[in-house]
């Protein structure tokens, strides 16, 4: 067994390693732009639904449709339709850096969603509170909504890193790079079972650092749950 790994290490262990920087450069770098994007979209989404605190009907339901077909468009699927974007912005539609457009694309609706998930769960009367307090729609948003939220965007964050991770897998079928690529390519076209084996391992290992990670901060961040120690 000791041999065999060596031996494996030695034949695949660079290779893999490179598939696991490529895997997390992706998924940072896309994740880290889709909340950039997703986060005022999703923001805006709540203070201009009819609850909300500046209601603006046809703006939320316009936000809402965009978000909707966005989310509802498989990632395979973008990958392939913005391929001329991805030429024009990064001069090549294979290898890592082609693929952050399309992980970009895909998850800031996954993103803008999730927020507005997170606000949706806010007690409303502490924004009444503030609201009564003379606060400008502005400052709700600032030191009420994004404080009292945060816990929850930051599993939301998590969430969307795991999903962007699985995506990154899926890109490696069109020569995307990171540890999807590698299966394919070894596990799949060259039937070496091992390292498929090894691409699933280490993928599992990365969600569950993702998801540890996020429940980590999300609980040092919570006010409630430090209020009841």
């Amino acid at each position: 067994m000791a041999v065999w790994f060596q031996n494996f290490m030695a034949e695949f262990g660079m290779m893999l390693w490179e598939g696991i920087s490529d895997t997390l450069y992706m998924t940072v770098f896309s994740t880290f732009a889709a909340c950039i994007l997703g986060y005022p979209i999703g923001i805006l989404s709540v203070v201009t639904a009819p609850n909300g605190i500046h209601p603006m009907p046809v703006v939320n339901r316009i936000i809402g449709a965009i978000v909707n077909i966005g989310r509802s468009i498989p990632f395979i699927i973008i990958l392939v339709i913005i391929k001329p974007l991805t030429r024009l912005l990064v001069g090549t539609t294979v290898g890592p850096d082609a693929v952050i457009v399309p992980l970009i694309v895909s998850a800031t609706p996954f993103m803008a969603r999730l927020v507005e998930n997170s606000f949706n769960e806010l007690d409303y009367g502490v924004i009444e509170a503030a609201r009564a307090m003379g606060a400008t729609d502005m400052q709700i948003i600032r030191k009420v909504m994004l404080p009292e939220a945060m816990p929850s965007l930051v599993l939301g964050i998590s969430l969307g890193a795991i999903t962007i991770v699985g995506c990154t897998a899926m890109a490696g079928a069109v020569g995307g790079g990171g540890l999807g690529d590698i299966a394919i390519r070894y596990g799949y076209y060259r039937s070496k079972t091992d390292v498929a084996i090894a691409t699933v391992v280490l993928l599992v290992l990365i969600v569950q650092m993702i998801q540890s990670l996020g429940q980590y901060i999300s609980n040092k961040i919570d006010k409630r749950k430090k209020g009841e120690k």
